[in-house]
């Protein structure tokens, strides 16, 4: 009965963390488009990749930490399940290995990361187009010189431009990959300029430049402050983890109503409540989507 129970609750805890797999977004490549996968692709692939694709394990180092945290929230499962005979332990140790560290953590700055390579970018144009260079060719020379975070895009830009696109269309699906304010701003300038022939670039670029500069410091600014409640939470989260370890091995009779059927759900109740506030919280100082200029590029 009891090998019954701890087989239950590992399914339990991997279904759990199926679910959270799923809600979690997928990878997005540099077009910004979402990765699908055909239909009858999984029968032909391996153990490891069939792993990778249901559990949207992240690719590199990345993923091979996530699965390291995930056997070692089963192992410290199963140990606690040995130590006390709860049940529940198969389920909150794996789910809350891997789901703090996710819910802990700051959220990548993209649009703070992309607006400041585009800075770097518009300055490299900047020097690049008084030479005479018309918009099309100071894209491709900017290429060499581009961050790297950049690089993706503007390689499919200038694979457009060989295509015989135009240099408007192929910045409007630039834009569209971006996906920032302020990218629509400086490609939908750099498709007008192209379209009149380069007439004005130089000026407005400079201008633009000096706004991506302002609207940086003030995103910063805004990213420091959203950074100070998480810092609170992770304190706070260290502290109370610290304190029901310690509460664990020498106040055992505080936690001997949880030994009970009820009690195991109950804890797992108020596990999960703390884990949904941190959810929340995380979601609270993601930045919103901001409105855009552009939107639709052909395809």
């Amino acid at each position: 009965m009891t090998a019954l129970m701890a087989l239950c609750g590992a399914l339990l805890a991997a279904g759990l963390w199926l679910v959270v797999a799923g809600l979690i977004p997928g990878d997005v490549p540099a077009t910004g488009r979402p990765v699908t996968r055909a239909a009858g692709r999984t029968a032909a692939q391996s153990l490891p990749e069939q792993w990778a694709a249901l559990t949207r394990r992240p690719p590199g180092r990345a993923g091979r930490r996530r699965d390291a945290r995930l056997l070692a929230g089963v192992l410290g499962g199963l140990v606690a399940y040995a130590l006390t005979g709860w049940v529940v332990w198969l389920v909150i140790v794996p789910l809350t290995v891997i789901a703090l560290p996710y819910l802990l953590a700051d959220p990548p700055a993209l649009t703070i990361e992309r607006l400041g390579a585009l800075d770097r970018w518009v300055h490299s144009l900047v020097a690049t187009l008084p030479t005479g260079q018309s918009i099309g060719d100071a894209i491709r020379t900017s290429r060499r010189t581009a961050p790297a975070s950049l690089a993706p895009y503007l390689d499919r830009v200038i694979r457009r431009l060989d295509q015989r696109w135009t240099v408007r269309d192929a910045l409007r699906e630039m834009a569209d990959a971006l996906a920032v304010p302020e990218a629509d701003a400086v490609l939908a300038a750099l498709g007008l300029a192209a379209h009149r022939g380069g007439t004005g670039a130089t000026a407005t670029l400079e201008a633009l430049s000096g706004s991506l500069q302002q609207t940086l410091a003030a995103l910063r600014e805004i990213e420091a402050e959203r950074a100070k409640p998480r810092i609170v939470v992770r304190q706070v989260t260290a502290i109370t983890l610290g304190m029901l370890a310690i509460a664990l091995v020498f106040g055992r009779d505080f936690f001997a109503p949880y030994a009970t059927g009820v009690g195991q759900v109950l804890l797992l109740g108020l596990v999960a409540a703390y884990l949904g506030s941190l959810a929340m919280l995380r979601r609270l100082t993601r930045p919103r989507p901001r409105q855009r200029i552009l939107a639709g590029g052909p395809s």
